[in-house]
């Protein structure tokens, strides 16, 4: 794998400014259509955003408080302005193209009384950041961020419910799994608070999307309407006290501190960034995030090795024609690591069991598992093993338990149980990532909030959660609407990054079909739909999280699966519009992947392959059977000549998708 960064382009321009000035400054991205207006006076720091000359941020205070009364951007004077712009190139070990052009001019003001700003324009968002400039400690007390929305435009915004923590709502402790609600920002000023990102209907057809990129060492940022249509801030305090809950496996927070984030001076300050859309289907490939995050600072991760996972929670251990008892045993998972040996499937993951309960103590193993022996038993079939741990128990003796298992032969950790972004916990997020990569394990951030960017600083780090996935099928309530989710998410929480939403369920429902079923789950939707996920959904470390019995009664479907990328070469969104629809195609190779999915509305999709180029193709197409309205499982499987005008139509069902491998003859 290619890690190097290559400068292209880099200017400088840099002036002094007299002590008492009061400025207005602009920023353009380097085709100069987005302007960012910086406004410096006695009022305080205030920012503006246009895009072509239509304002879609008004201006907007922003300060930071310290403790003891210190607020940076309290009458604020300029030492001195630092202007360059780059284009550089990027190659990720990790990610959804091989390689990312982070074009950009920025803007650097230098403050009196040790702090600064550094302004991004790009020709999709812009972003802006704090920096402390005096290296030392620090205790910020309140953050204020603001985005002045002009006019009542809808909003996509996910709410934290607020789960019980001693009998009473804590809108603090989430699993950062919620769905979203469409709205006038007008309605929605009864003090809830939205996680990031947050999608912000603008005008001409623009899309916001608000989130923030970077975030080490400082809590996640909440978004809440509570002046007109100004989104403000919100952060969670410090942890004070904790208890711990679920088994010993996780915390909650007792009581908090009066400040929301302990600085050291060194660790940055997070990126606060507004993704700028002129359709929706650019959603679909935004590398903001991804850029503005710290580069790793190794140069070899040939051992980061992404892929597929037989994954045996979602279905209840469940198998078919067997000779034991399955369940958390070596029989069990000797079948499943025979099943991903046969299919080409890298991993197999031990999840919450193989461990003993209550303990918290990933040293002690249940007795009914050999562990070494099962370690052993799947790297001799080309297969690696991946550990669940809850979080607690993972960062109680963090080091020896990756060097324990690292010198084992297992090739990874599950985390989970997170439930919170305090400053502590992403925190924790940062250490686990970086202590995985100290003994080369990949790190699967389960139970955590959204991506901030750490895949970039640590491309051992593969994948989050942070998404109403496929395991909320287990339990879901009546009024879940599954499918609708599907082709909203993609335009806004896969704009932070990565998500482990767990697809490749085998029996699939229509709307009127589908029940809980805890122990034998089921998705909503057809069949094709969660075949199309695992091109549409980025996740660089991708679950089939159905149970080997159905996948081996269903080998056209489950051979497919199984031999789809998990990272790639080039990423194109083809078509989109949020809550209805969405196709896109990636490569990897010379091979490509299409995949679309729609809501519960039928849907015939034109795709436009001009993208091949010359030369013949053929197409293996997956789409939904004439039936799949009534029966979710049929499907139609066809190879076929890809036409020379570049031109295929597809149906899709109900609640419908499509997915298709597309090869030169």
């Amino acid at each position: 794998m290619k890690k190097k960064l290559f400068f292209l382009f880099s200017a400088f321009a840099a002036c002094a400014f007299p002590a008492s000035a009061r400025q207005h400054l602009s920023l353009a991205d380097p085709a100069g259509r987005m302007t960012l207006d910086l406004y410096v006076g006695t009022s305080g720091i205030e920012y503006a955003l246009t895009h072509d000359g239509t304002t879609v941020i008004d201006r907007s205070p922003v300060s930071l408080t310290l403790a003891g009364g210190t607020v940076w951007g309290a009458d604020p004077k300029i030492e001195r302005v630092v202007r360059r712009s780059v284009d550089t190139v990027i190659f990720p070990p990790v990610y959804r193209k091989d390689r990312i052009r982070d074009r950009f001019n920025e803007l650097s003001v230098d403050f009196e009384g040790g702090y600064g700003m550094v302004f991004r324009a790009y020709e999709d968002g812009v972003a802006y950041r704090f920096v402390a400039r005096g290296g030392s400690p620090f205790v910020v007390e309140s953050e204020q961020a603001s985005f002045n929305i002009p006019g009542d435009p809808c909003a996509y915004a996910a709410y934290p419910k607020g789960r019980m923590n001693n009998g009473a709502p804590d809108p603090f402790y989430s699993s950062f799994q919620n769905t979203y609600t469409h709205r006038p920002l007008s309605e929605w000023n009864d003090g809830t608070i939205a996680m990031l990102p947050l999608l912000v209907e603008s005008a001409g057809g623009r899309k916001l999307c608000i989130t923030e990129a970077d975030l080490i060492d400082y809590p996640g940022m909440y978004l809440r309407n509570d002046a007109g249509n100004v989104l403000r801030g919100v952060h969670a305090a410090y942890p004070k006290e904790l208890r711990r809950q679920t088994r010993g496996l996780k915390c909650v927070v007792q009581s908090r501190e009066p400040y929301i984030a302990r600085m050291d001076g060194r660790s940055p300050l997070p990126w606060r960034v507004i993704v700028v859309s002129e359709n929706d289907a650019q959603l679909l490939d935004n590398d903001m995030v991804y850029k503005l995050a710290t580069p790793a600072s190794g140069s070899d991760y040939s051992w980061v090795r992404p892929g597929k996972v037989a994954w045996e929670w979602w279905n209840n251990w469940n198998l078919r024609g067997v000779d034991f008892e399955t369940g958390v045993n070596d029989d069990t998972y000797k079948y499943y690591i025979d099943f991903a040996a046969a299919k080409g499937i890298e991993y197999v993951i031990l999840d919450e069991g193989w461990a003993v309960e209550g303990e918290a103590d990933l040293f002690r193993v249940v007795p009914e598992i050999d562990l070494p022996g099962l370690v052993n038993y799947a790297a001799e079939r080309g297969v690696g093993i991946i550990l669940w741990a809850g979080y607690y128990a993972f960062d109680r003796d963090m080091e020896n338990v990756c060097r324990h298992y690292a010198a084992m032969g297992v090739k990874g950790f599950k985390i989970d149980f997170m439930d919170r972004d305090d400053q502590y916990m992403i925190h924790f997020n940062y250490r686990a990532a970086q202590m995985g990569e100290k003994y080369r394990l990949l790190i699967d951030l389960h139970g955590t909030s959204k991506p901030t960017g750490l895949q970039r600083t640590f491309p051992g780090t593969v994948n989050f959660e942070g998404v109403h996935g496929l395991e909320e099928m287990k339990w879901a309530k009546e009024g879940t609407d599954q499918v609708t989710y599907d082709v909203t998410f993609p335009f806004i929480r896969m704009v932070a990054g990565p998500v482990d939403y767990t697809q490749g369920a085998m029996r699939n429902a229509t709307k009127e079909n589908f029940r809980t079923v805890y122990t034998e789950p089921m998705s909503q939707g057809t069949r094709c739909r969660q075949m199309a996920q695992y091109v549409i959904f980025e996740s660089p470390l991708n679950m089939l999280c159905d149970t080997p019995s159905n996948y081996l009664r269903e080998p056209e479907c489950t051979d497919f699966i199984a031999a789809v990328p998990t990272c790639w070469d080039e990423t194109r969104p083809l078509a989109g519009e949020v809550g209805h629809y969405v196709a896109v195609a990636r490569r990897r190779g010379t091979v490509w992947y299409v995949g679309a999915m729609t809501g519960w509305e039928p849907r015939e999709m034109e795709f436009d392959l001009s993208f091949l180029g010359a030369g013949d193709f053929r197409a293996e197409i997956f789409r939904d059977g004439v039936n799949a309205g009534k029966a979710a499982q049929d499907y139609r499987r066809e190879v076929l000549p890809v036409p020379a005008d570049r031109k295929l139509r597809v149906k899709m069902a109900p609640g419908g998708g499509t997915v298709m491998k597309i090869v030169k003859k």
